[in-house]
């Protein structure tokens, strides 16, 4: 897995591919934005809202901390075992907007993500045990980490998929 080196080279790998990843939304019909396409697993209001559950978890796992709730992570619905169910949780929440809808809020959402970043001290960010939620799992792991996983990585792969997907249904 890459390694940041510090706070700014996160905050510039994760701007720059959610930029590419939303730019390919751009030219899809709306008529079609709910198309699901032999070869690909999501349709392309999926994968917005896939990434926005994501961060907006991370978000909300954050501002539980700091009113002092005890975080239980991924929800107190859903298990790490069963993310199949909350990635529809995802789906049916963000199911009724349009995709410039969905592309303004994912903009938004980037922007809390960097701010949450900017937020934290260096120790805080990049060593494990920065917050009792980053920490909640066995993996332990630190909160940038936490925050690569659900931001940058899935930008990258889901970007293949938007454009598999535009390939094939044309």
């Amino acid at each position: 897995m890459v390694e940041y080196k510090n706070r700014q080279e996160l905050i510039l790998e994760i701007s720059n591919r959610a930029k590419l990843f939303i730019e390919e939304f751009k030219d899809i019909d709306e008529k079609n934005k709910d198309k699901l396409i032999d070869g690909v697993d999501k349709t392309p209001t999926q994968m917005i809202a896939y990434q926005l559950g994501w961060m907006n978890l991370i978000l909300d796992w954050e501002k539980q901390e700091q009113q002092g709730y005890t975080v239980i992570t991924p929800t107190p619905d859903y298990k790490w075992n069963n993310l199949g169910g909350l990635y529809e949780s995802f789906y049916k929440e963000y199911e009724g907007y349009t995709l410039k809808e969905l592309c303004s809020m994912f903009i938004k959402k980037e922007q809390q993500i960097i701010d949450l970043i900017n937020s934290y001290t260096d120790s805080e960010l990049f060593q494990q045990g920065g917050r009792k939620w980053s920490s909640s799992t066995p993996s332990n792991w630190p909160i940038w980490k936490w925050i690569h996983i659900n931001t940058v990585a899935p930008f990258k792969s889901f970007r293949t998929k938007i454009r598999k997907w535009k390939r094939l249904q044309q």
